[in-house]
């Protein structure tokens, strides 16, 4: 600016030589002297005025061109001319004709990384045009640099039971306002990426499960199943005496083997039973029940023969015997039975197990599957353990209740000395989920980063509101999705770069409506979960592997900020909880990052001002 005012102080260091010119000459009279005196002043003071209306032309003008150059730079897929058009346009609507002074053209350059804006104004002088200078002149320019980042974004959004109705409504909306905001259309320089993360009683991982949490335990092929073993015998007698004796020719018996007794004739008493026996001779024999020995002499009918049969079981019990080869389990141990063959298989009913007995390498039995009440195995059939790890687990709950829960794709927290990092799954597995029937997996499962705004628009409308709040289980999410230790999950589009990748901004941001209440021990919602985890007879019997809910979020929020991740986060109509707040709070990057919602309105407001924030293009001077 200075330099734009050179001439008018020139021109008045001129009428101020001549005006000392006048001092000197001692030919007038006092009163032109001071007349004279006065003009100096006079134009010093006229100056200022018009020196000031001249900085307040500029500083408006400067204003103008910041807005003009924010608003083209944000433009993509325009030619220049177009460009040009929508620079003159936001010009005008912030510098109008009402404004005092007169602006030039718009000079304008373009280039891949910025854009320069600049222009001068005519400003007509009020006093100094008196000595000749009727106008000044001042410049702007503002120079902005396109959107000189690419964006990583996990976006996770509470999905759980308490967001029915119009609250899942504003949620979709909002979340998808985001999205239409910071994925741009031209993304051949710069990306911008989001990645879904859906949350409620846990994450559901689909496909990506396996990979995540580990595989599932293979279950083991049963190739046999029997429970006696030899021929059958037939029965030719059997006296009423105490004990009884059972006559059967060469039956090959020994001393305390295990008997099945059927088809007997008068004497029914015998029928459908298991017994030890006592040896005889090579002919006869008698029973014991129980471990007592078989009185027959007073309340057995007589026997008349049949087809009577004794047939020696395999195990005590006269149970199933089942092979697998190298099966690996232990007595005590509990399975599941499915896919076996047969008119009578010995599948599991929903819920229920066997307990394994006599086990061998290669088989076992099942305890209380009294093998005569099944007709013979034919084909097929497998076995599943039911611990941590398998397919089923099997555990007792506070209230004293037994569950046997299946796993499924939804996954709950890492435990151990990686709980609260983003090491890949391959150094460390994340939870298995076993979830209740009464607060399952929910549908909506996670969407790894894509710039696709069509495809991400449809899982959000997708979503649905189910289960419970594992806010921590949310938390932890959005960190991995934009983690580069997860990206070799992902397709390649979809895989993070790098922490330290120039011109990169990696961001999470968490929405929830509700406290955590649902931390886990061993797969399944613990025993010292909160109000609203669903009820105790679905909870284990044992206390958060990891403490409490909130305690496990703020360390994961730590540990990604740790990492240069920016987290915003939004709390949906959450004043009642003010723990959560102060989590919240805590959580963001600075309290700039935190938005508190009291309903649908400013949750769509609160989406928006981060979305804009995340965008913001700023000026480099």
């Amino acid at each position: 600016m200075a330099d734009m005012l050179k001439m008018p102080f020139r021109g008045l260091r001129a009428a101020l030589r001549r005006l000392k010119g006048f001092g000197r000459d001692r030919r007038g009279n006092i009163a032109m002297m001071f007349g004279l005196a006065a003009i100096p002043f006079f134009a010093f003071g006229g100056l200022a005025v018009d020196y000031s209306r001249a900085m307040m032309v500029k500083n408006r003008l400067g204003s103008a061109l910041d807005a003009t150059a924010l608003a083209v730079a944000g433009q993509t897929g325009q030619t220049e001319a177009q460009l040009t058009a929508s620079a003159n346009a936001y010009f005008k609507a912030n510098y109008p004709d009402s404004e005092v002074g007169r602006p030039s053209a718009l000079r304008i350059s373009y280039n891949t990384r910025d854009v320069t804006i600049s222009a001068d104004a005519t400003v007509d002088t009020l006093i100094v045009g008196l000595i000749g200078y009727k106008t000044l002149t001042v410049s702007a320019s503002a120079q902005v640099k396109k959107s000189s980042n690419s964006l990583e974004i996990g976006m996770v959004l509470d999905v759980t039971g308490s967001m029915l109705g119009s609250r899942i409504t504003d949620l979709k909306s909002a979340a998808t306002d985001l999205v239409n905001i910071v994925i741009w259309d031209d993304q051949s320089q710069y990306t911008s990426k989001v990645a879904l993360v859906p949350f409620s009683m846990g994450v559901n991982v689909g496909a990506y499960a396996d990979s995540i949490r580990g595989p599932i335990t293979p279950a083991k092929a049963i190739t046999a199943a029997s429970w006696s073993t030899g021929t059958a015998k037939t029965i030719t007698a059997a006296n009423k005496a105490n004990p009884i004796v059972i006559t059967s020719n060469g039956h090959g018996f020994t001393g305390g083997e295990t008997v099945y007794i059927s088809g007997v004739t008068g004497m029914t008493q015998l029928n459908n039973k298991v017994y030890t026996v006592t040896y005889l001779n090579a002919n006869t024999f008698s029973l014991k029940y129980n471990g007592t020995p078989v009185n027959s002499s007073s309340g057995y009918s007589t026997f008349t023969g049949g087809a009577s049969a004794v047939k020696k079981c395999q195990v005590s019990d006269c149970g199933i015997v089942v092979t697998s080869a190298s099966h690996g389990f232990n007595n005590g141990d509990r399975v599941v039975i499915s896919g076996v063959a047969g008119t009578t298989p010995f599948n599991n009913a929903a819920g229920t197990t066997w307990t394994v007995a006599n086990k061998t390498t290669n088989t076992f039995s099942l305890a209380g599957a009294l093998g005569p009440n099944y007709t013979a195995y034919t084909s097929g059939g497998s076995i599943d353990c039911t611990v941590y790890g398998c397919k089923y687990l099997y555990f007792t709950a506070p209230d004293g209740t037994i569950n046997l829960f299946t796993a499924g794709t939804c996954v709950t927290e890492r435990i151990g000395a990686n709980k609260y990092t983003d090491v890949a799954p391959s150094t460390s597995y994340v939870g298995f989920n076993y979830p209740s029937p009464n607060n399952p997996c929910l549908g909506n499962t996670i969407t790894p980063m894509t710039s696709d705004k069509a495809a991400l628009a449809t899982k959000i409308s997708a979503l649905g509101a189910t289960g419970s709040t594992s806010g921590q289980i949310g938390v932890a999410w959005g960190w991995y999705m934009i983690s580069p230790d997860f990206g070799y999950l992902w397709p390649t589009a979809s895989r993070p770069k790098p922490y330290d990748t120039d011109e990169l901004i990696k961001i999470v941001v968490f929405m929830t409506d509700g406290d955590f209440n649902t931390p886990y021990c061993n797969g399944v919602i613990a025993a010292d979960a909160g109000t609203g985890s669903g009820s105790t007879s679905d909870h284990i019997n044992c206390n958060a592997t990891n403490g409490s809910a909130l305690t496990q979020a703020s360390a994961q929020c730590e540990a990604m900020k740790a990492d240069g991740v920016i987290v915003y986060t939004v709390g949906f109509d959450v004043a009642s909880t003010p723990a959560l707040v102060t989590m919240l709070k805590n959580c963001a990057t600075d309290a700039s990052h935190a938005y508190l919602a009291a309903d649908g309105t400013a949750l769509r407001a609160a989406f928006t001002a981060i979305a804009v924030d995340i965008s913001n293009l700023r000026l480099s001077h």
